[in-house]
């Protein structure tokens, strides 16, 4: 590639970054209005019509939609997982989106949801924002620029790209952490995983097992605090692909461990197989 069309698409994704950062910043403030409402308002059960669960997620999906749509590609969600795959398999660059990530932990209120959206190339991602709106952090990653986190203030807009890294932290962050670290799931462990982690304590003796919800875990692992998630159950595509971005880009491994290959995107089955995150 000549350097005048590396520094074009360079600028394109760094632009693409900002863009899904805001969109995730505005549509983070959308599901926050919901969120807050009182416990009487709040109540929900499970995806009814009218509960704060779907009117969250329709808000932010709508307000992810509405910038998107000026980038003029596709966008693959939860809200459009009946798109056949004879129209999808042409699409080399589209966008991956979750507006609301963590369903259980949502109607919890522990905080542990997230605004998640990726670009996809050729199957694979190629920049992801992971926003956690309740408790104020934002990871980002692209191929050009590595992966970086911060904490935006409420009613922050960034407009520029030299903006948003002039607040942000680039990833792996510094650790003096001493004990082999695994994140699990919240709300999804299982006996596949705990047998896992009993496998890493044979291996390194003393292992801390630290739970979190939604894409957070692919998080941790980006920025140093884990060294490792183990995911053995049943995710979608829209789960994973801003968090892979963010954490390949911050130097970890996403792999299958059945076959040792990295998890591709925009699949006839849009379900992913089970997968490793792991520090190098």
């Amino acid at each position: 590639m000549r350097l005048i069309e590396y520094l074009v698409k360079m600028n394109e994704l760094e632009e693409y970054t900002l863009l899904a950062v805001n969109a995730a910043l505005h549509a983070g403030r959308d599901i926050m209005d919901i969120y807050r409402m009182d416990d009487d308002a709040f109540a929900v059960q499970a995806k009814q019509d009218a509960s704060p669960l779907t009117a969250a997620d329709t808000a932010g999906h709508a307000r992810i939609m509405a910038h998107l749509a000026t980038t003029g590609i596709p966008v693959l969600s939860e809200e459009g997982a009946d798109i056949p795959y004879p129209e999808r398999q042409g699409w080399e660059r589209l966008w991956i989106v979750d507006s609301l990530d963590g369903t259980k932990e949502f109607i919890k209120r522990n905080g542990e949801f997230t605004v998640n959206l990726a670009l996809v190339e050729s199957g694979r991602p190629v920049l992801g924002v992971v926003y956690a709106p309740a408790v104020g952090t934002l990871y980002f990653g692209s191929r050009e620029r590595g992966s970086f986190t911060c904490r935006p203030e409420e009613g922050d807009h960034f407009g520029t790209p030299g903006e948003l890294l002039a607040v942000s932290t680039a990833l792996p962050m510094l650790s003096d952490r001493k004990v082999y670290t695994v994140v699990a799931s919240k709300s999804h462990r299982n006996p596949e995983t705990d047998a896992y982690i009993s496998d890493k304590e044979r291996e390194h003796g003393i292992v801390e097992v630290v739970s979190r919800g939604s894409s957070l875990k692919l998080c941790l692992v980006a920025e140093g605090s884990a060294d490792i998630y183990p995911r053995m159950g049943p995710t979608m595509e829209w789960d994973t692909a801003a968090g892979h971005a963010v954490a390949r880009y911050a130097g970890a491994r996403i792999y299958d461990p059945a076959t040792g290959e990295e998890p591709v995107y925009n699949k006839p089955d849009l379900h992913n197989p089970w997968f490793i995150v792991e520090r190098l």
